[in-house]
């Protein structure tokens, strides 16, 4: 059964599929005679078939306008007082302007629908080939909470990343890994621990309404300083019960930095998380260890990596691949919908590739520094890869097969996105749709049901590597877990394990039993002061392509 796979974000256990709920109908005057109207009276405008009325005409018109400054850009709030019609009928230029598929998206009436509600049927019906849907990526997000979660690099919660393989009776809830430093890795819940209770609640099976409120609420707390009683079925049979308080968690993003020393050389090894801001430090770290260590062999573990920032996408493929095979080179090429075949709609700019970058970046700024990233110029990489390895993480994989360096694949498929949006803010709420499709240097970008490991590559979605089960049995980087053991495995010998289970997919068990005489290593810690965020949206890929060159 396909795992499905999420991080801790406020995601609901339900009984049955939930819509999202927003904005009513038209605001109206609340006076009495003799009284001054607190609230002007608003006209509501009307929704006409297949008539698109330009975004000017509604952005920032709100049913309930924010007031003061915008504490993340120091602004004053645009808002203006609107209705609920008017961010629909907003929600509706912006798509039908900037969506991939704008061609594809029923022209409902938005009368019937709340405003989130509204902006969830605004995408395409149709199916990838493999019979999936074309567009899984479709979210919004309370703008607040995204601008504290994607500038500070703090998150509120215990610092569990969780595997969700069922959120249906007989649920399943497995600790994917625990932040550093969080609660839940102080109150030392290992890898692989599977949730069966939440404040004495049956987690598996209890299916009334009282049941999974009460789950929700202790998995996802509002605020920091909530206490969850946790109940956990650890790998070995037994049980552990422990009280975690939630808190502001610091992320990681790159975590378990090795060398190893192997039969094929020095062996690198980093586990990355999110393509956030705060984790090009920990990147360069990483890059300048191996460097020293004249590492000769990369495996990267992507497993987990929902994605990110572009820009960092590009400096990773730099720093893998060095200034040879990356000079002159596109990393990738943005295309977006049929109606801009030139010009950026977001920015207005005219579409052009963007390069390996090859330096420092001031996030902040926006700006290449002068300072110039390390990078190993290898002509293979490995990465282990999951369903959850998406978007930017497929950029990467992309972006190094397009100037002829080999990946090779260890895990399963990955989630199929060579999509991205720019997030855009309308009255307190953060929308992501989809507007672009990345090409790498070669003009390749269709993997759409995601890159995928195979013997026998016979397409350009499929790689070269080996299928194997993620292994909840082991720490991630700990040589004898099942998918690093698999690469190193692949490295020693050009081929993939020859035990495998039933189902043809290795088993990790057999793969241990030569793993420890073949490998050691070196664990080389990664401790920076800056702030990071979770990666904390469902598949994704926040994906921000655009940086100014240095003036």
């Amino acid at each position: 059964m396909k795992a499905y796979t999420y991080t801790s974000v406020a995601l609901a256990v339900t009984i049955s599929f939930l819509t999202g709920c927003g904005g009513g109908g038209g605001s109206s005057s609340n006076t009495s005679v003799g009284t001054t109207p607190t609230t002007p009276v608003t006209s509501e405008p009307e929704w006409e078939a297949g008539v698109y009325e330009p975004q000017s005409e509604f952005i920032a018109k709100c049913e309930t306008p924010r007031t003061g400054v915008d504490p993340f850009t120091g602004n004053a709030y645009p808002d203006t007082q609107g209705t609920a019609m008017d961010e629909k009928l907003w929600l509706r230029s912006w798509t039908n302007d900037t969506y991939l598929w704008y061609d594809e998206v029923d022209d409902n009436d938005p009368e019937n629908f709340s405003v989130l509600g509204y902006f969830d049927q605004l995408k395409t019906n149709e199916l990838t080939p493999s019979g999936t849907p074309k567009d899984n990526f479709h979210f919004s997000q309370d703008t607040a909470e995204y601008n504290e979660l994607s500038q500070s690099g703090i998150s509120s919660g215990f610092g569990f990343s969780w595997e969700f393989v069922a959120t249906t009776v007989p649920r399943e809830l497995t600790v994917r890994y625990t932040e550093p430093n969080s609660p839940a890795a102080l109150a030392s819940v290992p890898r692989g621990a599977k949730v069966v209770s939440i404040n004495g609640v049956d987690f598996v099976n209890d299916n009334t309404q009282q049941g999974v409120d009460a789950i929700n609420s202790g998995l996802f707390p509002d605020d920091a300083g909530t206490t969850t009683s946790f109940g956990f079925e650890l790998i070995d049979g037994t049980t552990m019960s422990v009280d975690i308080t939630s808190t502001d968690v610091s992320v990681t993003p790159v975590q378990n930095v090795k060398v190893l020393d192997t039969e094929n050389g020095k062996t690198g090894y980093f586990q990355f998380n999110s393509f956030i801001v705060t984790a090009q430090e920990g990147l360069i770290e990483a890059f300048d260890t191996f460097v020293e260590q004249n590492v000769t062999e990369l495996v990267m573990d992507l497993r987990y990596n929902g994605g990110g920032r572009l820009a960092l996408a590009s400096q990773l493929s730099y720093m893998v691949a060095g200034p040879n095979q990356t000079n002159n080179a596109t990393f990738e090429t943005l295309q977006f919908n049929d109606k801009n075949p030139t010009t950026n709609p977001i920015t207005g700019q005219t579409i052009s590739p963007t390069p390996f970058y090859s330096n420092v970046i001031d996030y902040n700024a926006g700006r290449l520094t002068d300072t110039l990233l390390p990078s190993l110029s290898l002509t293979r990489v490995y990465v282990i890869s999951t369903d959850a390895t998406c978007s930017a993480s497929e950029a990467v994989m992309n972006a190094l097969r397009g100037i002829d360096v080999e990946v090779v694949q260890i895990g399963s498929t990955t989630c199929g996105k060579p999509y991205g949006f720019y997030p855009t803010d309308n009255c307190g709420e953060t929308y992501f749709t989809i507007q672009f499709q990345g090409v790498n240097n070669k003009g390749f970008g269709d993997y759409a049901d995601g890159f995928m490991p195979t013997n026998t590559p016979n397409f350009d979605f499929e790689l070269p590597g080996c299928e194997v089960e993620d292994d909840f049995t082991a720490s991630l980087g700990d040589t004898n877990e099942g998918m690093l053991s698999a690469a190193l495995e692949f490295a020693a010998t050009g081929a993939c394990p020859e035990v495998v289970s039933g189902n043809g997919v290795a088993d990790v068990n057999a793969l241990r039993s030569n793993q420890s005489a073949l490998v050691g290593e070196k664990l080389i810690p990664i401790d920076t002061p800056e702030k990071r965020r979770e990666n904390f949206f469902l598949h994704n890929k926040i994906n921000q392509p655009v940086i100014k060159e240095q003036d």
